[in-house]
Parts: structure tokens; C-alpha cells; sequence
């Protein structure tokens, strides 16, 4: 098991989550192709979108259903800074992900999160789980309380 499925793994242990982690054949570095390998609409899929925050330095997370896209203005309101991209770099080193398996938990650092109201809709959503091609399957809510996440609309 990779160091980053690990960390996920262990995340959810602490969590008390006892959510499969799934490696699947094919990528699932879009919410697509996750949707297409988990069986599930795409908006299920939760997508961790990473922005750089301009005043603080650190990464913000945007924890959004895989057809919303994250709108630049409302996301920079919802963060109370400007925001820029990410670097892979920067990315890595705060949450210990490389880009497409980027996880809602399990990060090295403590991480800034807003949650997608949409995500909740569902009974069950499928995040990546460390890797481009790990995902794991959760009921939102607790996700949602597991990241520490504020609940915000940002998308567009």
C-alpha cells in the first residue's frame, strides 16, 4: 500500500469510518472516469479542488460535486482572501498528494476546507483516496465532519 492510500486509510481508522478503499483498473482523475469506475452519477463523485490562498500562503480546499465547477469569485469570497493557483509543489507538501488523488482527508498538514452543499444530496459519495486511481465510498455528512469543512456555496 502506497504512503498516501495509507494515510488515507489511517484517517478514516481514526475516524472510526470503516469505508473499502477501492483500487480501480483504469484512472479516476476526473469525475468522469471516477464516476465511470464506481457505478455512480458524476455529482457524486466529491472533487478536491486545490487553490493557493494569496494572504495566508497555504492551500485551500474546495470539497465539490463532479459536474459543479468552483467559480474563482465566490470561492475567493467563501475563503475571505484572493486566491491563485496551486502548484503541484505546494499541493504536495501541504496535503502529501500528488495532483488526481488528491484526498479529502489524510493530509500532512491541517488544511482549510469548504464543503459543497450539493454533496450532501446524497446518500453516498466517492472521494479519492491518495492515488489517481484509489477511491472510497461515504456518506457525505461524515465526511463532511470529518475534513472540519464549512458548508458554503462557491460554485458556478
Amino acid at each position: 500500500m502506497s504512503k498516501s492510500v495509507a494515510r488515507v486509510r489511517a484517517a478514516l481508522d481514526a475516524a472510526g469510518v470503516a469505508a473499502e478503499i477501492l483500487e480501480m483498473p483504469d484512472s479516476t482523475r476526473t469525475a468522469e472516469d471516477a464516476a465511470r469506475a464506481a457505478g455512480c452519477a458524476v455529482d457524486q463523485i466529491a472533487k478536491s479542488i486545490i487553490f493557493r490562498g494569496q494572504a495566508t500562503g497555504h492551500v485551500v480546499l474546495f470539497l465539490t460535486a463532479g459536474g459543479n465547477r468552483v467559480d474563482p469569485a465566490r470561492a475567493t469570497a467563501v475563503a475571505g482572501q484572493p486566491l491563485d493557483r496551486a502548484d503541484a509543489a505546494l499541493i504536495r507538501e501541504e496535503t502529501g498528494f500528488a495532483i488526481g488523488g488528491v484526498a479529502p482527508v489524510g493530509h500532512l498538514k491541517p488544511v482549510t476546507a469548504f464543503f459543497d452543499p450539493r454533496l450532501l444530496e446524497f446518500d453516498r459519495v466517492w472521494a479519492a483516496a491518495g492515488t489517481p486511481r484509489h477511491v472510497f465510498a461515504i456518506a457525505p455528512g461524515v465526511l463532511l465532519e470529518m475534513t472540519g469543512a464549512q458548508v458554503a456555496d462557491f460554485t458556478g
